[in-house]
């Protein structure tokens, strides 16, 4: 969001305005993810320390964000847009593969993206709740985001045969809860196990919940997606 001031435009440096601008929110978001993300936190951080942090003035704060707040938003999408852009990519390399190892690699490329820096985890999973109102519905937003993309591949799988044909939002939204909380609890030291084993668990929920008790593939359908072949 822009902030109180009007940025300037024109050439400067041999980059445009806009360009400056991206630059400088840029480093303000950098800085933000190293201060809210550890010690002192979003509560603990105020704008003097976050401009320092950056190698920019109060001014310059002021003329991209209103409030630490926005600076607080902002970053949470820029995390999550970090994970999407890992699963989108992971799901094009998994294309074709059997269900099971599909998903596999699929998490993975979650997990390995969230846990790449412990501040990631915290601006996800503590930073952001409890804030304010906003930042609630904007939390549970994109927690919904996550939750449509597990129905979609869910509902897709169940298409071709590889899961039961079924609604999918109540145990996707089941499900979101159990990634958020395994993987923090991993974050912070409480679980201990690696983190393969950490995805392997999650990954035999999420087949759970595709192949409940009972339900068997439909005939002359493979759980790879394709159609069985006898040899």
């Amino acid at each position: 969001m822009t902030g109180r001031f009007r940025a300037p435009t024109g050439r400067y440096g041999g980059k445009t305005a806009a360009e400056r601008q991206a630059e400088r929110r840029g480093r303000f978001l950098d800085a933000a993810l190293k201060l809210f993300g550890g010690i002192p936190g979003f509560r603990g951080t105020t704008v003097a320390a976050l401009s320092e942090a950056a190698g920019l003035s109060t001014r310059q704060f002021y003329e991209e964000f209103r409030t630490l707040e926005d600076v607080l938003a902002a970053l949470h999408l820029q995390v999550n847009d970090w994970a999407e852009e890992a699963v989108v990519a992971a799901f094009a390399a998994a294309e074709g593969l059997p269900q099971a190892e599909r998903v596999t690699a699929i998490f993975r490329a979650y997990a390995a993206n969230v846990t790449s820096d412990p501040s990631r985890i915290r601006i996800t999973f503590v930073e952001i709740v409890g804030v304010s109102p906003r930042l609630e519905e904007q939390r549970l937003a994109r927690r919904a985001r996550w939750v449509e993309l597990i129905c979609a591949e869910a509902t897709a799988a169940a298409e071709r045969g590889e899961a039961a044909p079924r609604d999918y939002r109540l145990p996707a939204t089941a499900f979101i809860g159990s990634v958020n909380g395994l993987l923090h609890d991993w974050t912070a030291g409480w679980v201990d196990a690696t983190l393969d084993e950490v995805v392997d668990e999650l990954v035999r929920q999420l087949l759970g919940i595709l192949r409940p008790p009972g339900w068997t593939p439909e005939e002359g359908q493979g759980l790879s997606g394709g159609v069985r072949r006898d040899p």
